[in-house]
């Protein structure tokens, strides 16, 4: 294959593999976009659309769907049908939040994926990287579907699935801004803000699926050690609050994909510390 030939597969690649990237994202949004506008918290009327002969009813003691409103468990003991759909919520919730940032370690992996081929060396498909990556955030949406039945059950949370204790939520800023400053933090986005040199200190890319997997998961790894106490905030802005989540998804994108170093983590984590701060003062 000629070098022009080359080239222009491996734009064709890096298209498909984009126009994928940019598929499964939307799917992740347009699903937390509908379950923003549809959610109807336990003890709060059906929407209007539901049939004007329902609205004004009672749901404090009814679970799961009813009539096209989405239920989520926040003020009632939870079913095990609450865990399945809270925590599906938070591991599509993360798909759409992550995708975007991880894209460019993606793309760099299907051109060299393309290249070894054509060499004759192939790798594992990079779809088995991004399940690796994606099964960390899994996990992690399991722990976060713990904490918010915690925080419910402690009647920490308001209807829109936000800490209605301004201490608490001053408490969660104070720790994520502290974090940003840390040396773990700095270390994992390093692995995160380049690719390459995530690869070099890895072994390389693999070309056994397992590999390629693991591969994933070690890189997943990293980013839930940059990102973990970001994410926590969404306790504090509202776990279904779009503009809250949209807000985090781009400071994760900029901290990762622009070449600030740690000035990006920095000045927002002092601001975070600050607005906490003052939450907590301001309450006592």
């Amino acid at each position: 294959m000629t070098d022009t030939a080359l080239e222009a597969v491996l734009r064709r690649d890096r298209a498909v593999v984009t126009a994928a990237l940019v598929v499964i994202a939307v799917l992740a949004w347009a699903y937390v976009l509908w379950l923003a506008a549809h959610m109807v918290m336990p003890g709060s009327p059906l929407p209007d659309s539901a049939g004007s002969d329902m609205a004004g009813v009672d749901m404090s003691n009814m679970g799961g769907m009813d009539m096209g409103a989405t239920v989520a468990p926040g003020f009632r003991a939870w079913a095990s049908a609450d865990f399945a759909f809270i925590f599906t919520m938070w591991a599509v919730m993360m798909v759409g939040m992550m995708t975007p940032s991880v894209a460019p370690m993606l793309l760099l992996y299907a051109g060299v994926a393309r290249k070894a081929r054509a060499d004759g060396r192939p790798i594992a498909s990079t779809g088995w990287f991004f399940a690796g990556y994606l099964a960390v955030w899994v996990v992690f949406s399991i722990v976060a579907t713990g904490a918010q039945w915690l925080l419910a059950r402690l009647a920490l949370l308001d209807p829109s699935m936000a800490t209605d204790s301004a201490i608490l939520g001053g408490l969660v800023l104070i720790a994520a801004g502290l974090y940003q400053w840390t040396p773990i933090k700095g270390v994992c986005l390093r692995q995160c803000q380049a690719p390459i040199a995530f690869l070099t200190s890895h072994g390389g890319f693999r070309s056994a699926p397992l590999g390629a997997l693991r591969l994933g998961v070690d890189h997943g790894a990293y980013c839930l050690g940059c990102c973990w106490a970001l994410m926590a905030l969404l306790f504090v802005g509202g776990v279904m609050n779009v503009l809250w989540i949209a807000g985090i998804a781009i400071l994760v994108l900029l901290e990762k994909t622009v070449p600030t170093g740690q000035l990006i983590p920095r000045v927002s984590g002092a601001l975070m510390a600050a607005i906490g701060t003052w939450l907590v003062f301001r309450a006592l």
